[in-house]
């Protein structure tokens, strides 16, 4: 079963030492090792107050993004991540612990649709923006909102994927195929025009591929191999994407 044919107009992604696609295309390669101790610089587009509030993971996610949009243009957005600003949870949850009280913003700035609303502001986008935490379904329910949102109204669509390791304080089985690095995924997307044709459709195959940070990562190198076709799913749900 088809559920969409679509063009992949701009994609960038982020992570420390990769800030793009020659550095990508270099890790794909093995000629490249991500460095970990790296933080994304961000755009000047962003007001320097608000550059102060962005997480890493944020930072990550608005150094990928930032690349795959046009300047003055708002866009349709949605937003996955299996984990979201848990750490920055955990940060909270230890003030608590020692007695200390949490600001407001601290808390506002940990839930999950957190980045979404940051990256709002800062571009002033007023369009439609979706938040998900897909789990072990993976990247796939992204791309299926997306596309609720292109078969509407919107022309063009930002899906962006991100995630960072999880502490070691979290009981993470059966969620235990954690992210190796932070990373975040840009993707605009449309029903046509110029850019890489691909095919998202409902794969037969049985499938056990990690939840969203490791399908994330996958993703990435399909993009960059030469392989025409990616399969992924988990819980029964199977998923294939094809260069067309």
């Amino acid at each position: 079963m088809i559920v969409s044919d679509f063009v992949l107009r701009e994609w960038s992604a982020w992570a420390p030492g990769m800030n793009c696609k020659a550095d990508w295309k270099e890790w794909y390669a093995g000629r490249r090792t991500i460095q970990h101790d790296d933080k994304a610089i961000i755009s000047d587009a962003v007001p320097k107050m608000l550059q102060r509030r962005l997480s890493p993971l944020a930072r990550a996610v608005f150094n990928a993004s930032d690349k795959c949009l046009e300047p003055g243009k708002s866009i349709p957005t949605v937003f996955s991540s299996a984990h979201g600003e848990v750490c920055k949870s955990l940060e909270m949850l230890k003030t608590i612990q020692a007695g200390d009280e949490i600001s407001p913003t601290a808390f506002s700035l940990s839930v999950h649709n957190a980045i979404a609303g940051l990256f709002s502001i800062a571009y002033a986008n007023s369009l439609e923006s979706t938040v998900i935490a897909p789990g072990l379904e993976g990247i796939a329910p992204a791309f299926i909102e997306a596309f609720g949102l292109l078969s509407e109204t919107a022309n063009e669509v930002l899906l962006v994927l991100y995630d960072e390791p999880i502490a070691d304080f979290y009981p993470i089985s059966p969620f235990n195929l954690n992210a190796e690095i932070p990373c975040a995924l840009a993707l605009r997307i449309a029903l046509s025009g110029n850019g890489l044709p691909l095919r998202f459709s409902r794969s037969l195959e049985s499938r056990d591929d990690g939840e969203h940070p490791v399908q994330l990562l996958t993703f990435l190198r399909f993009l960059l191999a030469e392989e025409s076709s990616l399969s992924l799913g988990n819980q029964g749900h199977s998923w294939r994407w094809d260069k067309i």
